[in-house]
């Protein structure tokens, strides 16, 4: 039973540690959810040994991160990347669309 009780501390530990990263600058998100999905959604965060909130801010933070990490990072095969490296090493000459798309201002600037 010790033992039980020390794997449950663990998690709770666990847990407790995403709620005060999660905690320094807390905003408010809702949305609704079926109750089949909720009910998943429980199930998973038991199996895990952590709530629904922790489970979901979790599972949150992860998925976005991979999102993120994919628009980054991608691998090709060896041809598909000797042939990309190629076209970086030996880039087409500049002409009148790339030299009016470079004299624009980025979205991000403006």
């Amino acid at each position: 039973m010790a033992a039980a009780g020390r794997k449950t501390n663990d998690k709770r530990a666990q847990a407790e540690h995403v709620i005060v990263k999660s905690a320094k600058k807390a905003a408010p998100m809702s949305f609704r959810i079926d109750a089949e999905t909720r009910d998943l959604v429980d199930r998973a965060a038991n199996a895990a040994g952590q709530n629904r909130t922790d489970f979901m801010l979790t599972t949150l933070r992860e998925r976005a991160m991979e999102v993120l990490l994919n628009q980054a990072l991608f691998a090709l095969s060896g041809a598909n990347w000797a042939a990309f490296t190629d076209s970086l090493d030996n880039p087409p000459p500049p002409n009148a669309k790339l030299r009016t798309l470079l004299s624009r201002v980025p979205a991000w600037d403006r």
